[in-house]
């Protein structure tokens, strides 16, 4: 299915597939809209996924990047049976999936390894973020191996052990003075002014399409079954959205 343009979720308008996130007519938010195709044979899908590398690359057929460029390897992380934890809850089976196991501990790995590849393909060669937390490890770590410039937008308050966790790759930190809301809306207009990758901003249709991996990665490590029930944490939207959309 690849990617056909950018589709207003708002008012279905659609536009290139460029570093843009909002309508021009709605203001509505920008997601990626794929061309329809006949459905692929079951089996012969199947295969093609299982002869894919060990990475979020293995479901490149259903991600918005003609050529994958990623220096960290991201996804395809374990999928735990907690039986005793499943007992004492009462449930007749539960897995947990451990994204600790990606290159920065969370997965923010997943979206930005999405957004920085679609990135690389529009041409960018410095990127960005807003943040207060795992998604300016994920940018900084990603950059650095890839050999990029970055620059991590934090509050100036922001715990100094975060602030260390990020430094430690190279990127610029910016401290500003405000909260988060402050810092990303600094960053939306920087990203109006200064030919850079925002990862969660002008990148976000692209971005947020790296949760969905998570979903097919556990479907697949369950033999290709989907879950009864997905239970995810709600701070990132777009984990919430994507990765339970399948279910």
């Amino acid at each position: 299915m690849p990617p056909e343009s950018l589709r207003c979720k708002e008012c279905g308008s659609t536009y290139p597939l460029e570093a843009r996130y909002v309508c021009e007519q709605y203001f509505g938010p920008l997601e990626v809209a794929y061309a329809e195709r006949a459905a692929p044979d079951p089996g012969e899908l199947r295969r093609r996924i299982q002869a894919g590398p060990h990475s979020l690359w293995r479901y490149s057929d259903f991600l918005p990047v003609s050529a994958p460029r990623t220096a960290l390897r991201a996804g395809f992380t374990p999928l735990l049976r907690a039986d005793r934890l499943a007992e004492r809850l009462g449930l007749r089976e539960l897995w947990i999936k451990n994204d600790a196991a990606n290159p920065t501990h969370s997965f923010k790995d997943r979206v930005v390894s999405i957004a920085l590849a679609r990135a690389l393909e529009l041409g960018f060669e410095t990127f960005a973020c807003a943040s207060t937390g795992n998604l300016a490890n994920a940018v900084a770590a990603h950059a650095a191996a890839a050999g990029f410039d970055s620059y991590v937008f934090i509050p100036a308050d922001l715990e100094e052990q975060k602030v260390l966790a990020t430094a430690v790759y190279g990127t610029r930190i910016v401290a500003v003075d405000g909260n988060y809301d402050d810092v990303n809306r600094l960053c939306t207009e920087l990203s109006a002014e200064r030919d850079w990758a925002f990862v969660n901003i002008n990148m976000r249709p692209y971005y947020s399409e790296g949760s969905k991996t998570l979903a097919f990665e556990t479907c697949e490590q369950l033999g290709f079954e989907l879950p009864d029930r997905v239970v995810c944490p709600i701070a990132s939207g777009s984990l919430d959205r994507k990765s339970t959309r399948l279910n």
